[in-house]
Formats: C-alpha cells, structure tokens, sequence
C-alpha cells in the first residue's frame, strides 16, 4: 500500500480509502458479517481511511462500521464522517448531530470530519449559524481532528468556501470524464496550493466506468499496449495527479477490494507515460462523443437570469444518456437541483431568453435543449422535494424531542 502526507498534520494516509456507502447487501438488508470481514480485510492489507455519514445506508453505516472497527482495528484507523447541515436550524443542532455520531461510531473523536455537500448557499447559513467557532470548538475540546467539506457545486464556489475557513482537508468528485465539472482539474490544484489534502470520491462514476462499458469505449482499452480493467485505468489516471491524497472507493466485492489494493501498491504520481495518458484520453473523448449535448461546461452561458444551473443540468443529462441503468442520475438532479438546500436551478425554469445561446463557444440552441432536460428530469420534483423536506423537518423535531425527553445525546 502506497500513502500521501496531509499538509497541514503530518497524517500518512493509505492513497486507497474505503467508502462506507455501498455495504454488500443481504436479503433487502445489509450484509454484515460479509461487510465486517471486507473491511477488516481492507485494513489488513494496508487501508487506513474510512469515509462514512449518517444518510448512508439509512443510518446504519456509521453503527456498522463502529461493529468492524472493534477489537482494536478502530486505533489502525482514521475515521472520516460527515456533518448532514440540512438537519441543523441552531448552533446547539451542530453539537448534538456531532455528539450523535460519536456515539454511533463508538470513539471519543473522529479524525476527519467533513460538512457534507457544502454549497455558497449552504456554507452562507452555517456561517451564520456559527459553523466556524463550531468547528473550532469541536477541535479544541477533541471530538474531531481534522476538519473538512464534500462538495458538488461549481469551480468559483469552491474556491470561496476553501477560502472562508481554516480547512485541513476537502473532498471533490474527479475523475477523467470530471476534469473540467464541478471543482476539476483547476479546484483540486488550488485546494492543494492552499494546504488542504484534497479526498476524491466518485472516481468510477458511481461505477459506471467500470460497469457496463460502451463498445466503442472497450474497444480503446483493448488495443492498450498494457492490459488493465477500465477500473485500473481510472483509478491509475486520479493517482497519477500529485495533488490526490486519498481515492475513495465504495468496495462490496472481494474482488474488487483485492485489485483496487494491488493498483494501489504501484500507482505513484506521475507514473502514467505520455502514452498511457493519451489512451484514457481516448476513452474520454470517445465518452464525450457519445454524450447527449455537447456541453463542455466552460460555464460561459452562466449566471442565468432565471436561476437555472446550464452546465449543471446538462452534465446529469448526459450521465443519464451515457448510463441508462443507473437510477441514482436522475435523483441526483432533483437533489441538486430541485431547491432541497438552496434555490432551484432546474430546467425547467428557464424561459427561452436566448442570452445563453449568444454567449456559448459550442452555438448550442440551449433553450431548446432545456425543454429536453426538463421533460426527462424534472418531473418528480414536486413530488420529491416536499417529500424530502417533510422528512427533514419530522427528523429535527422527533431529535430535539429526544434531547428533551432523555436530556444530553442519550439514545434511545
């Protein structure tokens, strides 16, 4: 197993991290004897960071992986897991959320502790709320070591929430067909010119580039000089960036647990040949080819008048296109766009002012190609959104009515 330092700490973590939200299942349930021996497994052969939170496997994954960590693997380890913001409304919902995890985790302290999916408009509010002296607080008293965000959103962003607070750490979704999404290419460099570790998730796409692979996709890695799984090549592209200290991967399967730890044993940075980088390039352009809108997202049809997120929109769009059997795409749009957190920015707001068109370097007729987007994915929003923002409300008041009952972060 290869390790990356953290600038600011010193911490040598495995470049290979197990993500704790695809548990191998049972039944309709969780396997967690299967899940137990894979992670002890992991941990055995040289990884030592574990990425969870609360809405993984409807909350059981923290109890699950505080099950594996017993018997004196927790002290082989650093755990990292994530602060839900949209479940706090005070201060005190910060420490409570907290003091509820350590307590599910089974440890005084968590190594890295991240607000999840943190946005302008979500990173606006906490401030407010006292994010900051939270996170201040919580590292001075002990409770966590390091702390960190997970992000979604655009490039300019992320380079103003890296910016408002002293962050040990972040976590971006990158891969090869992500160079220029969300935080990128350019996001990754400046976090890591800032300090920060930067921890990648999502470098297979959910799976989808390792899953059910386009012909005409396979057929680049075929002619490969070196034979390696499309896995190994995105995996091997990500480390191959020294700016990378952790890949994240959802591991539920032996085999792939036992390659993603050979490939991490021999993926230093800068390792790939011009060669080799030409060949993942391939594949990139070829899945780009493919796409459903030839959308680069340079970001120029941007800010839209009526709110709508253009690149955005697009980038799902062309997921749901490129990997028809993943049924998470389409809830992530409505998530992300659907106004859970902040305001809309869906398709279907966009009103056919033409100023995007004017100004996109592709001459794509985005107003047309909206209607598109929206008759394919905005259609559950209404149902979704309230449903989702129903739930986080019943969630709020049954904890504060717990803390109230039972007093301090009793479990009941």
């Amino acid at each position: 197993m290869l390790y990356r330092t953290v600038p600011k700490t010193g911490d040598t973590l495995s470049i290979l991290g197990f993500g704790c939200m695809r548990y191998p299942s049972k039944g309709r349930g969780i396997d967690e004897e299967r899940t137990i021996r894979q992670i002890r497994y992991a941990i055995d052969h040289g990884v030592n960071y574990f990425d969870t939170a609360p809405v993984y496997h409807m909350g059981r994954s923290e109890p699950i992986l505080a099950k594996a960590l017993s018997g004196g693997y927790r002290e082989k380890v650093k755990i990292a897991t994530k602060l839900p913001h949209w479940l706090a409304y005070e201060r005190d919902d910060l420490d409570r959320i907290l003091n509820d995890q350590l307590a599910a985790l089974e440890t005084d302290h968590i190594d890295y502790y991240l607000i999840h999916n943190l946005s302008r408009g979500s990173f606006e509010k906490l401030q407010d709320m006292g994010m900051s002296e939270f996170l201040d607080a919580a590292k001075k008293d002990g409770r966590i070591r390091n702390a960190g965000f997970s992000f979604h959103s655009n490039l300019q962003a992320f380079k103003e929430i890296v910016d408002g607070y002293g962050w040990d750490f972040c976590q971006i979704q990158y891969n090869y067909l992500d160079e220029t999404s969300q935080a990128g290419t350019e996001g990754l460099q400046y976090a890591a010119s800032k300090g920060l570790a930067v921890i990648i998730m999502e470098p297979l796409r959910g799976g989808n580039l390792a899953g059910r692979i386009p012909g005409t996709v396979q057929a680049i890695w075929d002619k490969a000089p070196t034979k390696r799984s499309p896995a190994e090549w995105a995996l091997r592209w990500i480390w191959n960036h020294p700016e990378v200290t952790v890949v994240l991967s959802g591991m539920n399967e032996e085999s792939h647990i036992d390659e993603n730890i050979r490939v991490a044993a021999e993926a230093l940075p800068g390792s790939l040949t011009p060669e080799e980088l030409g060949i993942v390039n391939a594949a990139r352009d070829e899945y780009k080819r493919l796409m459903k809108v030839g959308c680069t997202g340079c970001g120029y049809c941007m800010p839209c008048p009526f709110g709508v997120d253009i690149p955005g929109c697009f980038a799902r769009y062309n997921t749901r296109h490129l990997f028809p059997d993943d049924r998470t795409i389409k809830f992530h749009y409505i998530m992300r766009h659907g106004g859970l957190e902040e305001a809309k920015s869906n398709a279907g707001l966009c009103r056919g002012c033409g100023k995007c068109t004017k100004a996109c370097p592709q001459h794509l007729a985005i107003p047309t190609l909206m209607k598109e987007v929206a008759k394919e994915m905005d259609g559950m929003i209404p149902i979704v959104i309230p449903v989702m923002k129903g739930g986080m409300w019943f969630m709020n008041r049954f904890a504060r009515l717990k803390r109230a009952v039972f007093g301090g972060n009793a479990h009941a």
